[in-house]
């Protein structure tokens, strides 16, 4: 007996993987329904596998075998509500129109609602609502975010819009003409700072004088403060070059013999050493997240537990292949780590000290900078004619004229701005691989900025966000490429939020918040439960319907329609769709049209029983003929859909999207789903019987003749 039921099974499950009969594929075909039933189910309601699952291993625990078979729970991803159903923002604005013609308000509007879309997609909001609405001559947005519960957020986001400038060189010329009295007060201040940097020479000149502590004891709020007046190395060609130029016959550790008179006022000077030494070196970079330009997420914590290894095993030898494997260091990692040679200034102080204080071929220990961590072996040094200096300083602040008139406008607008940008992207500096932001113009900003650079040849050029300069780069030959890059301190997520906001796009025309309002849960709930509750009694009517009318094919359209909805609910979640009260409506109507699509199958199959044929020539033949009229209907509705979703508003996307989906697995569960399941029920006995297909008609049907088929087709 025992056998004989395991050969049974065995045979079924032959016929479906290696199906050698027509039977044999409706099997096959019905038990791929039958996964993908299951499949659809889970996905779209993983509830009721998953509290199983857990009985089950709860029960596999008990018999401790938990740890050799154990199920698992199935995919659980979350539905996509939309505002009216989760609740959200709902904000208006009003749009400021006086320098727009009434011709082009229109236009302009759309650009808002269209820059608005682009601003809060990328910030991820589940199918914002954006609409134009015109009252009188009153132009309005309205905005609504669904999920957004915190009203302050969603203003940030909506009005957080960067005005970019591209500003040239303006008239630095004074104002007006110092006042007597404040020429008076300029002249006493200087003459004083003359005094004070005199006496603090002489006491610096002083035998066994302690400089640094000299120059804290003068330093005031000045930046040296606390430094003991140490500037560091400095090199004959930036900002201490008069300083420079006055010290470099010095002997190391002297002090200059008069105040150094320079821009930022009286100098008294100290020359500690000078050297025009060179090193080079290699270094292996291991950064951390935080530190300056790394793109790594490693903590602080992980980042000193590698370099600490590294620094166990590492070889002169090995250092090249090491630095290759493990350097964050973009830009010389390839080289494995070569920095070629440098000097003292060219490197931030930590790694400069380090380097110059090794022997060639040593390997320093950990060093730490703003960049992260840091290995560095000495290759070489060298000595050059082009000296630095390490300098010791006392300021005493001169006062100008600038001190006491307006400042005059250092940069005048031009019409290049944020409207004229096509496009900002990410992109690493090849040298520095620090991060910056590339813009690319449209045509008339590609003619501005060829315009600008062209005017301003050797001259600066600024770069303003907000008001505040990001990079004054200066021009050195016209560029008419259309292209830009914007340099500046950036870490890579500052410039990956600046890249988001430029390509958010400027607003046309000026909008200001006029009423704000939240939508809660509850109320998204509400409405929910109803329309599910809706929905429940209307697919129970027509099922009602179906079985009562069409007997075991209206049973058969049941099952269809329930794989039909798990579909349907299972691609809500891949896709995703975003579920409103319009999309759910858009379901509901794709549900009828399924039903539709089984109707016109079952009244042929009947006609077809009428005329004789046999049970199964009749299924084949009600499928086969209704299939045009089916194609025809779902087809014109699939194109209602494509222009409903690229031609309306929000609000219409999701009914359009979600209807075309049901369109779609509709027309598999009533051709594929349906047809499999009754050619498979109509070869058992019991199910052979036509009363199960139309009223009336009892046993098999007469076969019809050769001349009766022919007349029928």
């Amino acid at each position: 007996m025992a056998k004989s039921i395991v050969g049974k099974v065995g045979s079924f499950i032959g016929s479906i993987f290696v199906p050698q009969t027509p039977r044999g594929k409706v099997r096959q075909a019905t038990f791929f329904v039958l996964v993908l039933l299951v499949l659809a189910g889970n996905l779209s309601s993983p509830a009721y596998w998953n509290s199983g699952a857990d009985w089950i291993n709860g029960q596999l625990s008990g018999a401790k075998v938990s740890g050799k078979i154990r199920v698992p729970h199935f995919w659980n991803v979350p539905y996509r509500l939309g505002l009216d159903l989760q609740g959200g923002t709902h904000l208006v604005y009003v749009a400021d129109m006086k320098d727009v013609a009434e011709a082009d308000r229109t236009e302009a509007m759309a650009g808002v609602r269209d820059v608005i879309e682009r601003r809060v997609n990328a910030f991820g909001v589940s199918e914002p609502i954006v609409q134009v609405n015109k009252s009188g001559a009153a132009w309005r947005l309205i905005v609504d975010l669904a999920g957004v519960k915190d009203i302050t957020q969603a203003i940030k986001l909506i009005g957080e819009t960067p005005i970019l400038e591209f500003k040239e060189t303006g008239n630095n010329a004074p104002v007006r003409d110092l006042t007597a009295d404040e020429k008076k007060d300029m002249d006493a201040n200087n003459a004083k700072m003359l005094a004070d940097a005199k006496a603090a020479l002489s006491d610096a000149q002083k035998a066994g004088a302690d400089f640094a502590a000299l120059a804290d004891a003068k330093a005031g709020e000045g930046p040296l403060k606390g430094k003991g007046g140490d500037i560091g190395w400095v090199k004959g060609d930036g900002p201490y070059k008069p300083i420079v130029d006055a010290v470099s016959k010095l002997k190391a550790g002297t002090v200059y013999w008069e105040p150094v008179k320079a821009d930022n006022g009286y100098n008294v000077v100290k020359l500690e050493e000078k050297s025009g030494l060179q090193v080079q070196a290699s270094h292996i970079l291991i950064c951390y997240k935080g530190a300056a330009s790394c793109t790594n997420e490693r903590t602080k914590e992980e980042a000193l537990t590698l370099v600490n290894s590294l620094k166990k095993t590492i070889t002169k030898a090995s250092f090249a292949d090491v630095a290759k494997k493990n350097s964050d260091d973009a830009s010389n990692a390839s080289t494995g780590g070569d920095l070629g040679f440098f000097s003292r200034s060219t490197m931030v102080k930590p790694f400069s000290d380090a380097a110059y204080g090794l022997k060639d071929g040593e390997i320093s220990d950990v060093v730490e900078t703003q960049f992260g961590y840091h290995l560095i072996l000495k290759v070489a040094e060298k000595q050059t004619a082009e000296y630095e200096y390490h300098l010791r300083d006392i300021i005493f602040p001169l006062k100008s004229a600038s001190d006491y008139l307006p400042q005059p406008d250092q940069w005048k607008n031009t019409q290049l701005s944020g409207k004229n940008l096509k496009k900002a992207s990410l992109q690493f500096n090849s040298t520095t691989n620090e991060p910056q932001v590339s813009l690319e113009f449209n045509d008339e900003g590609k003619k501005l900025f060829g315009e600008i650079t062209t005017r301003n040849v050797g001259k600066p050029v600024g770069i303003f966000l907000d008001g505040k300069p990001i990079s004054t780069p200066n021009v050195n030959e016209a560029i008419t490429g259309g292209s830009a890059v914007i340099s500046g301190n950036f870490t890579i997520a500052e410039a990956k939020d600046l890249v988001r906001r430029m390509n958010a796009g400027a607003l046309p025309v000026p909008i200001t918040l006029e009423s704000q309002q939240s939508v809660g849960a509850s109320l998204g709930k509400d409405s929910l439960d109803k329309s599910l509750h809706a929905g429940l009694i209307g697919f129970l009517i027509v099922a009602l319907f179906m079985l009562m009318y069409y007997r075991l094919p209206g049973l058969i359209a049941i099952f269809a329609l329930c794989l039909y909805a798990a579909m349907n609910l299972s691609l809500y979640k891949l896709v995703p769709v975003t579920l409103s009260l319009s999309g759910i409506a858009g379901f509901i109507l794709s549900v009828g049209m399924a039903v539709d699509a089984n109707v016109l199958i079952f009244e042929r199959m009947k006609e077809e029983l009428k005329r004789g044929r046999t049970l199964g020539s009749a299924i084949d033949e009600g499928f086969k003929r209704a299939w045009n009229s089916i194609r025809d209907s779902n087809f014109t509705t699939l194109i209602s859909c494509v222009i409903l979703f690229y031609t309306s508003s929000s609000l219409i996307k999701g009914f359009a999207l979600n209807l075309a989906l049901g369109v779609l697995v509709s027309m598999f569960s009533a051709i594929t789903v349906s047809r499999t399941l009754l050619r498979l029920v109509s070869g058992w006995g019991i199910f052979k019987n036509t009363w199960l297909y139309m009223p009336g008609l009892h046993g098999k049907p007469k076969v019809l003749g050769v001349n009766e088929a022919k007349g029928s087709k």
